[in-house]
């Protein structure tokens, strides 16, 4: 069983002293990555990177993810070479397809099907791969929710990222998997690896630390009206109750599903370190 490593994936712009004040504060908080996502509106993610690196000392750095559509396979390669040497080696990039529609038409980039958008991907690492052939490359993260997507990881990246959404996230709407539908996923990613070792991230869409759960999980239920408030209370990707109970289930989490990184969203920094030091 892997120990456990959590990340933040930071996103809202701001100052010089802002951004690293917010860097330093996840490393003092204990994470263990600090990543940056990559959509149209928020910190672009090479420069945040970069700043987030001279911000800190012992925290990876990665890319959470990077829209492959949004990227010259050839120039993402020369880029991620650059992160990698100017951070001495902290950085770890992961890659995904992309599913919000409208940033694909706002960049002027085709939406395509599926397979295009799976086929950028492809060429993404494909890329990566060729140019660090004669050193060892930082680590990859491919995340995903279909077939072709986790079955290409599982044969390429070091993290394979489960996203625990639903087909209704498929163009940006937050549309959260229901249990027996993560664990199928989960049980896919073991299918396919054949016995290869990767670590598995899962996103935590919701964290509350509360002695008040139903009022908590009665909130998310707004955000998430598709599943009922006790549906929501099972799921891994939701983080409600005290730290006590949120660490146990991130321990339960672990030991059903195998994922033992998992990640939540800038707005949740501050939330999930009762819960951090009680698993540290």
């Amino acid at each position: 069983m892997r120990p456990f490593r959590f990340g933040v994936a930071l996103y809202v712009p701001g100052s010089r002293a802002e951004w690293m004040a917010k860097c330093r504060k996840a490393e003092d908080l204990g994470y263990d990555v600090v990543g940056v996502v990559d959509h149209l509106g928020r910190v672009a993610p090479v420069p945040a990177l970069l700043m987030a690196a001279e911000a800190t000392e012992r925290v990876r750095l990665n890319t959470y993810v990077l829209n492959a559509s949004f990227h010259n396979p050839v120039l993402l390669a020369r880029d991620v070479t650059a992160l990698d040497e100017l951070t001495g080696g902290r950085v770890e990039i992961g890659i995904g397809a992309g599913y919000v529609r409208e940033e694909f038409e706002a960049a002027g980039v085709g939406w395509g099907t599926p397979g295009h958008r799976f086929g950028r991907v492809v060429d993404a690492v494909t890329e990566l791969e060729r140019a660090f052939t004669d050193r060892p490359r930082p680590p990859l993260l491919l995340g995903g929710r279909g077939d072709r997507m986790l079955t290409f990881a599982a044969a390429h990246a070091d993290t394979i990222a489960l996203t625990g959404t639903a087909p209704g996230a498929a163009e940006g709407r937050l549309a959260l998997a229901d249990s027996a539908a993560l664990a199928e996923r989960a049980g896919f990613v073991k299918r396919v690896l054949d016995g290869r070792d990767a670590e598995l991230n899962l996103m935590v869409h919701f964290v509350r630390i509360t002695d008040d759960r139903r009022a908590a999980l009665e909130a998310a239920h707004e955000l998430v009206p598709h599943l009922g408030v006790e549906e929501l209370g099972a799921l891994a990707t939701v983080l409600v109750g005290s730290a006590a109970a949120a660490a146990e289930q991130l321990l339960r989490t672990r030991e059903t599903l195998g994922v033992s990184y998992f990640t939540v969203l800038e707005d949740d920094l501050d939330r999930l370190a009762p819960v951090l030091e009680r698993l540290r």
